[in-house]
Protein backbone atom coordinates (compact mmCIF):
# COMPACT_ATOMS: atom_id res chain seq x y z
CA UNK A 1 0.00 0.00 0.00
CA UNK A 2 1.14 3.06 -0.93
CA UNK A 3 -0.46 5.51 0.95
CA UNK A 4 0.64 5.60 5.00
CA UNK A 5 -1.11 3.08 7.26
CA UNK A 6 -2.35 4.05 10.84
CA UNK A 7 -3.92 1.63 13.40
CA UNK A 8 -5.94 3.11 15.94
CA UNK A 9 -7.81 1.70 18.74
CA UNK A 10 -10.65 3.28 20.20
CA UNK A 11 -11.39 2.59 23.53
CA UNK A 12 -15.02 1.62 25.34
CA UNK A 13 -13.91 4.37 27.81
CA UNK A 14 -13.84 6.89 25.39
CA UNK A 15 -17.12 5.20 23.54
CA UNK A 16 -20.51 6.38 25.75
CA UNK A 17 -23.05 7.53 24.18
CA UNK A 18 -23.74 9.58 20.56
CA UNK A 19 -21.92 12.61 21.46
CA UNK A 20 -18.91 10.75 21.81
CA UNK A 21 -18.88 8.73 18.69
CA UNK A 22 -19.39 12.40 17.08
CA UNK A 23 -16.21 13.56 19.10
CA UNK A 24 -14.14 10.74 18.12
CA UNK A 25 -15.71 11.13 13.94
CA UNK A 26 -14.70 14.74 14.39
CA UNK A 27 -11.16 13.73 15.65
CA UNK A 28 -10.71 11.25 12.95
CA UNK A 29 -11.67 13.89 10.49
CA UNK A 30 -9.51 16.49 11.27
CA UNK A 31 -6.53 14.09 11.35
CA UNK A 32 -7.18 13.21 7.71
CA UNK A 33 -7.89 16.58 6.63
CA UNK A 34 -4.25 17.49 8.77
CA UNK A 35 -2.92 13.98 6.73
CA UNK A 36 -4.73 13.76 3.83
CA UNK A 37 -2.76 11.13 2.04
CA UNK A 38 -3.16 8.29 5.32
CA UNK A 39 -5.49 6.02 6.05
CA UNK A 40 -7.27 4.50 9.38
CA UNK A 41 -7.64 1.35 9.88
CA UNK A 42 -10.29 2.77 13.31
CA UNK A 43 -10.28 -0.56 15.96
CA UNK A 44 -13.32 0.02 18.07
CA UNK A 45 -14.18 -1.39 21.25
CA UNK A 46 -17.97 -1.65 22.50
CA UNK A 47 -19.15 1.49 24.60
CA UNK A 48 -18.56 1.25 28.26
CA UNK A 49 -20.34 -1.15 30.24
CA UNK A 50 -21.80 -2.98 27.52
CA UNK A 51 -19.84 -5.89 27.43
CA UNK A 52 -20.76 -6.44 30.84
CA UNK A 53 -24.46 -5.57 30.35
CA UNK A 54 -24.14 -7.99 28.06
CA UNK A 55 -22.69 -11.00 30.55
CA UNK A 56 -25.29 -9.99 32.89
CA UNK A 57 -27.66 -10.23 30.72
CA UNK A 58 -26.67 -14.16 29.20
CA UNK A 59 -26.60 -14.36 33.36
CA UNK A 60 -30.14 -13.86 33.86
CA UNK A 61 -30.93 -17.00 31.47
CA UNK A 62 -28.30 -19.63 32.21
CA UNK A 63 -26.13 -19.88 34.47
CA UNK A 64 -23.20 -21.63 33.31
CA UNK A 65 -23.19 -19.82 29.67
CA UNK A 66 -21.63 -22.03 26.59
CA UNK A 67 -18.31 -19.90 26.22
CA UNK A 68 -18.73 -20.02 21.84
CA UNK A 69 -22.36 -18.94 22.21
CA UNK A 70 -21.26 -15.80 24.54
CA UNK A 71 -18.28 -14.77 22.23
CA UNK A 72 -20.78 -14.64 19.43
CA UNK A 73 -23.70 -12.75 21.95
CA UNK A 74 -20.66 -10.46 23.10
CA UNK A 75 -19.39 -9.67 19.54
CA UNK A 76 -22.34 -7.49 19.30
CA UNK A 77 -21.05 -4.38 21.22
CA UNK A 78 -18.02 -3.80 18.85
CA UNK A 79 -19.97 -4.86 15.97
CA UNK A 80 -22.50 -2.11 16.99
CA UNK A 81 -19.50 0.72 17.92
CA UNK A 82 -18.15 -0.77 14.20
CA UNK A 83 -21.29 0.17 12.46
CA UNK A 84 -22.57 3.63 14.83
CA UNK A 85 -18.85 5.39 14.51
CA UNK A 86 -18.93 4.58 10.03
CA UNK A 87 -22.47 6.20 10.50
CA UNK A 88 -21.44 8.83 12.20
CA UNK A 89 -18.08 9.13 9.76
CA UNK A 90 -20.77 9.38 6.84
CA UNK A 91 -22.32 11.92 7.80
CA UNK A 92 -19.33 14.18 8.41
CA UNK A 93 -18.18 12.83 4.59
CA UNK A 94 -15.75 11.04 5.25
CA UNK A 95 -14.69 7.78 2.86
CA UNK A 96 -15.27 4.80 5.31
CA UNK A 97 -16.59 1.37 5.60
CA UNK A 98 -17.30 -0.60 8.46
CA UNK A 99 -16.41 -4.41 8.32
CA UNK A 100 -16.80 -7.44 10.42
CA UNK A 101 -14.62 -9.74 12.59
CA UNK A 102 -14.32 -12.12 9.34
CA UNK A 103 -13.22 -9.03 6.79
CA UNK A 104 -10.71 -8.36 9.01
CA UNK A 105 -8.91 -11.68 8.61
CA UNK A 106 -7.53 -12.10 12.42
CA UNK A 107 -6.88 -15.72 13.47
CA UNK A 108 -5.35 -17.21 16.28
CA UNK A 109 -2.99 -19.97 15.62
CA UNK A 110 -2.18 -21.43 18.84
CA UNK A 111 -4.39 -22.35 21.46
CA UNK A 112 -4.23 -20.71 25.21
CA UNK A 113 -1.72 -18.00 23.31
CA UNK A 114 -3.67 -14.95 22.62
CA UNK A 115 -1.15 -12.93 21.01
CA UNK A 116 -0.12 -15.54 18.01
CA UNK A 117 -1.90 -14.93 15.16
CA UNK A 118 -2.28 -14.23 11.90
CA UNK A 119 -3.47 -12.00 9.66
CA UNK A 120 -5.08 -12.21 6.42
CA UNK A 121 -5.56 -8.95 5.05
CA UNK A 122 -6.94 -8.77 1.53
CA UNK A 123 -10.27 -8.15 2.51
CA UNK A 124 -9.33 -5.28 5.05
CA UNK A 125 -6.67 -4.04 2.40
CA UNK A 126 -9.02 -4.03 -0.49
CA UNK A 127 -11.85 -1.90 1.78
CA UNK A 128 -8.36 0.24 2.59
CA UNK A 129 -7.81 0.88 -1.26
CA UNK A 130 -11.67 1.99 -1.54
CA UNK A 131 -11.91 4.08 1.73
CA UNK A 132 -10.08 6.14 4.08
CA UNK A 133 -11.17 4.46 6.90
CA UNK A 134 -11.84 1.03 8.05
CA UNK A 135 -13.61 0.63 10.87
CA UNK A 136 -12.79 -3.23 12.46
CA UNK A 137 -14.40 -4.65 15.87
CA UNK A 138 -11.79 -5.01 18.53
CA UNK A 139 -11.70 -8.13 21.24
CA UNK A 140 -12.51 -10.53 18.45
CA UNK A 141 -11.25 -12.78 16.24
CA UNK A 142 -11.83 -15.57 13.77
CA UNK A 143 -11.38 -19.51 15.43
CA UNK A 144 -11.41 -22.61 14.10
CA UNK A 145 -14.32 -23.11 11.57
CA UNK A 146 -15.16 -19.25 11.05
CA UNK A 147 -16.68 -18.86 14.60
CA UNK A 148 -16.17 -15.68 16.75
CA UNK A 149 -13.82 -15.66 19.51
CA UNK A 150 -13.06 -13.11 22.04
CA UNK A 151 -9.34 -11.94 23.03
CA UNK A 152 -10.10 -11.63 26.35
CA UNK A 153 -10.65 -8.80 29.12
CA UNK A 154 -9.19 -5.31 27.23
CA UNK A 155 -9.01 -7.52 24.16
CA UNK A 156 -9.20 -4.57 21.37
CA UNK A 157 -5.63 -3.38 22.29
CA UNK A 158 -4.60 -6.56 21.07
CA UNK A 159 -6.98 -6.77 17.81
CA UNK A 160 -5.23 -3.50 17.24
CA UNK A 161 -1.45 -4.55 17.95
CA UNK A 162 -1.96 -7.70 16.04
CA UNK A 163 -3.41 -5.91 13.01
CA UNK A 164 -0.78 -3.26 13.28
CA UNK A 165 2.04 -5.97 12.91
CA UNK A 166 0.44 -7.46 10.43
CA UNK A 167 -0.30 -4.80 8.22
CA UNK A 168 3.18 -3.35 8.41
CA UNK A 169 2.24 -0.23 10.58
CA UNK A 170 5.14 1.92 11.49
CA UNK A 171 3.46 2.00 15.25
CA UNK A 172 0.22 1.52 16.96
CA UNK A 173 -2.22 4.17 18.83
CA UNK A 174 -4.27 3.33 21.59
CA UNK A 175 -7.16 6.03 22.38
CA UNK A 176 -7.78 6.23 25.68
CA UNK A 177 -9.88 8.31 28.40
CA UNK A 178 -6.37 9.17 29.78
CA UNK A 179 -3.53 10.80 27.79
CA UNK A 180 -0.68 7.98 28.88
CA UNK A 181 1.03 6.53 31.71
CA UNK A 182 0.98 8.27 35.38
CA UNK A 183 3.33 7.90 37.89
CA UNK A 184 -0.07 7.55 39.81
CA UNK A 185 -3.75 7.59 39.31
CA UNK A 186 -4.24 10.88 37.70
CA UNK A 187 -8.22 10.47 38.34
CA UNK A 188 -7.42 10.08 42.35
CA UNK A 189 -3.65 11.97 42.74
CA UNK A 190 -3.24 15.67 41.23
CA UNK A 191 0.31 15.46 41.93
CA UNK A 192 0.56 12.45 39.28
CA UNK A 193 3.31 13.09 36.67
CA UNK A 194 3.22 12.18 33.43
CA UNK A 195 5.68 9.07 31.55
CA UNK A 196 6.03 10.58 28.20
CA UNK A 197 8.06 6.91 27.63
CA UNK A 198 8.25 3.43 29.09
CA UNK A 199 10.00 0.06 28.04
CA UNK A 200 8.18 -2.65 27.23
CA UNK A 201 9.14 -4.46 30.64
CA UNK A 202 8.39 -1.81 32.61
CA UNK A 203 4.84 -1.49 30.65
CA UNK A 204 4.50 -5.15 31.50
CA UNK A 205 5.44 -4.50 35.54
CA UNK A 206 3.13 -1.98 35.43
CA UNK A 207 0.32 -4.25 34.19
CA UNK A 208 1.66 -7.04 36.72
CA UNK A 209 0.81 -4.33 39.64
CA UNK A 210 -2.97 -3.26 38.81
CA UNK A 211 -2.41 -0.87 35.95
CA UNK A 212 -4.64 -2.13 33.19
CA UNK A 213 -4.40 0.46 30.51
CA UNK A 214 -3.45 -1.58 28.14
CA UNK A 215 -3.69 -5.42 27.93
CA UNK A 216 -0.93 -7.36 28.91
CA UNK A 217 -1.30 -9.94 25.99
CA UNK A 218 -1.20 -6.61 23.96
CA UNK A 219 2.00 -5.48 25.77
CA UNK A 220 3.90 -8.95 25.17
CA UNK A 221 2.45 -9.15 21.44
CA UNK A 222 3.54 -5.43 21.08
CA UNK A 223 6.96 -6.39 22.62
CA UNK A 224 7.41 -9.68 20.37
CA UNK A 225 6.91 -7.63 17.17
CA UNK A 226 8.82 -4.36 18.18
CA UNK A 227 6.19 -2.12 17.63
CA UNK A 228 5.78 0.95 19.22
CA UNK A 229 2.79 1.80 20.99
CA UNK A 230 1.15 5.40 21.62
CA UNK A 231 -1.40 6.06 24.42
CA UNK A 232 -3.23 9.30 23.92
CA UNK A 233 -6.27 11.00 24.26
CA UNK A 234 -8.82 13.38 22.22
CA UNK A 235 -7.88 17.29 23.41
CA UNK A 236 -4.70 16.19 25.29
CA UNK A 237 -0.97 17.13 24.01
CA UNK A 238 0.76 14.15 26.17
CA UNK A 239 1.28 10.96 25.34
CA UNK A 240 3.08 8.06 26.34
CA UNK A 241 5.41 5.93 24.08
CA UNK A 242 6.03 2.27 24.62
CA UNK A 243 9.14 0.85 22.76
CA UNK A 244 12.47 -0.82 23.66
CA UNK A 245 14.55 1.85 25.44
CA UNK A 246 15.08 2.94 29.12
CA UNK A 247 12.19 4.45 30.85
CA UNK A 248 11.62 8.31 30.42
CA UNK A 249 10.31 8.87 33.67
CA UNK A 250 9.97 12.30 34.80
Amino acid sequence: MSRPLSVIKIGGSVLSGHQSFRRVAHWLAARLCARPHERIVAVVSAEHGVTDALLAAALEIVETPDPATLDLFWSTGETRSAALLTFTLHGLGVSAAAINVHQAGLEPVAAGRPGSSRVRALRLLDVLHRHDVAVVPGFLARGEGDAIVSLGRGGSDLTAVLLAAGLGARRCELLKDVPGYFTADPKRDPDARPIPSLSYERALEMADTGCELIQRHALEAARAHTLPLVVSSIGHALTTTIRIEQDAAA
